[in-house]
């Protein structure tokens, strides 16, 4: 659906290491979860593919109940290219349940660029068996790629493909346990400061998720009532003219990944976003909380890695989820 992107983007999409994968939730707020980049895309066709484990299903079943996703290309960090632009990418996915061998044995040497050797020695072969062929390519017809020139969206944006929503989305319904946070604010600005990439998401007028980047983080310095405003909550610093006013769901990530993503770090909150017209600073109060923090060590990785893949997956057979064996 989208003209090509420019050679810009397409270094981008080829060289960064790790982005970030929006999905909407059945509330219509957004969950934000880092992934792998393998570089798979297809400029002629307008699609990007990325990989995910079955183990990995509930992801997956959020994608098969709305296929609607986005992908920050939001850090150079570890990667093949130093651009300085953010780039977002909207589109719709689609997955086959059933892994291709075939086709995962095909990108062998993007994924040796990424990830390194997936030839282990027995012992690890085994193990990580599940991790490394139990997976499916997920394509994303592209809708629309908006590309800032510089990482913290200040500049004006440039789009290709699908126009930009000509209007703001609508505030939504305050849930029904309120807005006020349900985690320890102070712990979710702590973790979020501590940790060097950070984004905001919520779901735009067409249905895609947005995202953009955090700056700093405080708390208690604004409302995140949208209609009482009552005070609590999480203070962020977003890109001006960006967030959309009044109340809605949204997504809060931060994380930090070392070099192949063998250490891994991070926090994701889902909750109620509030924000006053052109606002700079908005208010976030978050009911949720998801994270994990895995040093950069090989031999940890390959064991936690191969261990929750296969737990997954049987979680993913017992769901109805995938047919077939657990591979041994």
């Amino acid at each position: 659906m989208t003209s090509a992107w420019p050679d810009a983007v397409e270094e981008i999409l080829d060289g960064d290491l790790a982005v970030a994968l929006a999905q909407v939730t059945p509330a219509r707020g957004v969950v934000l979860t880092p992934i792998t980049n393998f570089a798979l895309r297809d400029r002629g066709a307008s699609t990007v593919t990325v990989l995910s484990s079955l183990g990995a299903w509930r992801k997956l079943d959020r994608m098969r109940r709305d296929p609607r996703v986005a992908l920050a290309f939001h850090t150079r960090a570890h990667g093949f290219t130093d651009r300085p632009e953010f780039v977002l990418v909207q589109g719709t996915a689609s997955f086959s349940a059933r892994p291709d061998r075939a086709w995962l044995e095909s990108i062998e040497d993007t994924w040796v660029r990424f990830m390194g050797p997936r030839e282990l020695g027995p012992v690890w072969d085994r193990w990580m068996r599940v991790y490394h062929w139990e997976r499916v390519g997920v394509r994303i017809a592209v809708r629309r790629v908006t590309v800032w020139p510089d990482l913290e969206c200040l500049g004006e944006p440039a789009t290709f493909g699908a126009p930009p929503c000509p209007d703001s989305p609508s505030a939504q319904r305050e849930p029904a346990m309120g807005t006020a946070p349900r985690v320890d604010p102070v712990k979710a600005a702590a973790r979020a400061t501590r940790l060097p990439h950070r984004l905001l998401a919520w779901v735009d007028a067409d249905g895609f998720p947005f995202v953009v980047p955090v700056g700093s983080v405080s708390v208690g310095s604004v409302s995140v009532g949208s209609v009482s405003g009552r005070p609590g909550g999480v203070a962020l610093s977003v890109p001006p003219g960006l967030a959309p006013a009044g109340g809605r769901r949204a997504g809060l990530l931060s994380h930090w990944f070392s070099p192949g993503v063998l250490g891994q770090r991070q926090h994701g909150h889902t909750g109620w976003l509030a924000a006053e017209p052109g606002a700079c600073e908005v208010g976030y109060a978050p009911h949720t909380h998801a994270g994990y923090h895995l040093p950069p060590s090989r031999l940890l990785y390959r064991a936690l890695v191969g261990g929750f893949a296969r737990r997954g997956l049987r979680q993913a057979r017992r769901a109805g989820f995938v047919d077939g064996p657990v591979s041994r």
